[in-house]
């Protein structure tokens, strides 16, 4: 057992090195120059400096084979950090962040014509379908292919992106504005019309290697956003619904130039965000509208931007946190599957349990690098919230099985039978498997997220703070489960029983509203909202039909196993 814990604790503490080396282009590089900027025009010159120094203490480390954009790049570091003005600071970080493109571009050459084409190719199918439903006026037809377009430009928009912000702004854009043309009471087929032909036209110039985004003037930074929602809730309260709507309006228009400050930190509130916005102008512009419900939606905004606007630096326990919060839940598991082994005598199947264990572990790092190397940052968020709500359900599926199992084990005579009938056999190799498979799902789960939180912190923390962080999470770990395994053996095992099957179905009930919610977020399940059920997302309980239906399911199966125990008695 220490062999296998002493692998997993090794494999979890590689996680220290892996987010700052892994990758082979200087995106966190990038992300560290947008923190320094979003800090200078905050007047936080302090911070700023500061993330500065970090940087010059990672890039000495850096090398290159082309020495002509490495010089640029070391000269233009060199002045923003002896800047001793506002504005000397914020052209220093312009010089360094176009000295850092051309390095990149340097080394990695690309055929930017190749990969317009390209994407022009991905995205005709999903455009001519869009055009055909806008050309048929039908609003459902419209939704849904809305949601498919825009489904593909997530996951195909990353050489826009990285050939001109300016464009890519402009798209985002005009997908925002046709989302809320098509949510009004009454869609103005004539201004969907105009919209799609815009965007339309924006994909066209774009693959044909035109640059024809207006360009939007002005600095912009998070503070924007969170002024744009002050004024709309000022509005809001004079009941001046098109002013308000004018400024969400105004904050879409800003959303492309600072989205990645987002994103990089909190993909799922990057996601709502992006999701909301349009929903709220279009919620504006309705005849009846509900004030309070846009006003709360907003306060809930402006919070979380707020925090993320203050915290740019991260400490040792913040990178503690990050792994007791997605490492607890899975441990757990781990924990009460490796005590049922060991009360059952099985001590030689425990290292199965420790296998799959180090597999996710394994299988996480690997999909968080693939994720962040194949998709944008943006999509790649959406693309890990997937994954997680469908590997979710999977465990939950998996976790039912072995919970109903546990149940017909929970009487003293249940259990004294099935030792007379496993005595001098193995356990079962279905179940043997069933566990792994059951400990793999529940690291991997939350395992990918775990690494890409840490890619998005590392710019904002030192290595050493970022390693004693992650050993300090380990060690509460380790602790827990000591004091898990000692606590569990002095329990009667029929009681044992029942306590680890009470836990399983907790968790499974959390685990399967959390991830079906989660496919919501993403578009992948339909969501219909259901009036007077409290929203708890500590125990996965959320007020939509889809939800409330599969936790159902859940309850009734857990039911059908009491009755159908109580009648083999």
């Amino acid at each position: 057992m220490k062999r296998y814990l002493s692998s997993l604790l090794m494999i979890l503490v590689l996680l220290i090195a892996l987010p700052v080396q892994a990758e082979s282009t200087y995106r966190h590089y990038f992300i560290a120059i947008s923190d320094a900027l979003m800090q200078t025009k905050q007047q936080q010159d302090e911070e700023a400096h500061k993330t500065l120094v970090r940087f010059n203490e990672e890039w000495q480390n850096v090398t290159s084979d082309q020495p002509t954009q490495k010089k640029a790049v070391d000269e233009a570091l060199a002045l923003a950090l002896s800047a001793d003005s506002h504005d000397d600071r914020l052209a220093a970080l312009t010089d360094l962040s176009n000295a850092l493109v051309a390095l990149d571009k340097a080394e990695n050459p690309v055929d930017e014509a190749a990969q317009r084409a390209e994407f022009g190719q991905k995205m005709k199918p999903v455009l001519q379908t869009f055009e055909q439903a806008v050309a048929a006026e039908d609003v459902a037809a419209l939704d849904a292919a809305y949601k498919t377009f825009n489904a593909s430009w997530n996951k195909n928009e990353r050489p826009v992106r990285e050939q001109s912000i300016a464009m890519y702004g402009q798209i985002e854009t005009q997908m925002a504005f046709i989302r809320i043309a098509i949510s009004e009471d009454e869609p103005d087929m004539a201004a969907i019309q105009a919209n799609f032909d815009d965007l339309k036209q924006s994909i066209t110039d774009f693959v044909a290697g035109k640059e024809t985004a207006e360009v939007v003037e002005g600095e912009f930074s998070l503070q924007t956003l969170l002024d744009h929602i002050a004024a709309a809730k000022g509005a809001i309260a004079d009941e001046d619904y098109n002013a308000a709507a004018d400024e969400i309006r105004a904050f879409i228009m800003v959303w492309p130039r600072v989205e990645m400050d987002i994103s990089t930190r909190d993909g799922k509130l990057y996601t709502k965000i992006e999701s909301t916005m349009p929903l709220v102008v279009s919620g504006l512009t309705k005849k009846d509208v509900d004030a309070d419900a846009i006003d709360a939606q907003l306060d809930e905004f402006a919070t979380a931007i707020s925090l993320i606007a203050e915290k740019t630096d991260y400490t040792f326990w913040d990178a503690a946190l990050i792994l007791l919060r997605e490492g607890l839940e899975a441990m757990l598991i781990i924990m009460a599957l490796v005590t049922f082994l060991q009360r059952a005598n099985q001590h030689h199947l425990k290292k199965w349990v420790y296998v799959g264990a180090l597999a996710g572990v394994v299988l996480s790092v690997v999909a968080a690098f693939a994720m962040s190397l194949v998709f944008s940052a943006s999509s790649m968020d959406a693309n890990r919230e997937i994954i997680e709500g469908y590997v979710g359900l999977i465990a939950a599926a998996m976790m039912i099985g072995v919970g109903v199992w546990l149940h017909t084990k929970s009487t003293a005579n249940a259990w004294n039978d099935y030792i007379e009938r496993q005595m001098g056999r193995a356990i079962s190799t279905g179940s043997v498997v069933a566990m792994a498979m059951i400990s793999f799902l529940s690291v991997f789960r939350e395992g990918a997220e775990t690494v890409i939180f840490y890619m998005g912190i590392a710019p904002s923390i030192t290595a050493g703070e970022l390693a004693l962080g992650v050993l300090v999470a380990v060690v509460v770990l380790a602790l827990v489960a000591f004091m898990f395994v000692k606590t569990s053996v002095k329990i009667p095992i029929h009681l044992f029983f029942k306590i680890a099957t009470v836990f399983i179905y907790v968790l499974a009930f959390k685990i399967i509203g959390v991830s079906v919610h989660t496919l919501q977020l993403m578009n992948k399940v339909p969501t219909h909202i259901v009036d007077g059920v409290p929203m708890v997302p500590v125990i996965g309980l959320y007020p939509t039909v889809e939800t409330l239906v599969a936790q159902a399911i859940l309850l009734s199966i857990i039911a059908v196993t009491i009755i159908w125990q109580k009648r083999q008695r």
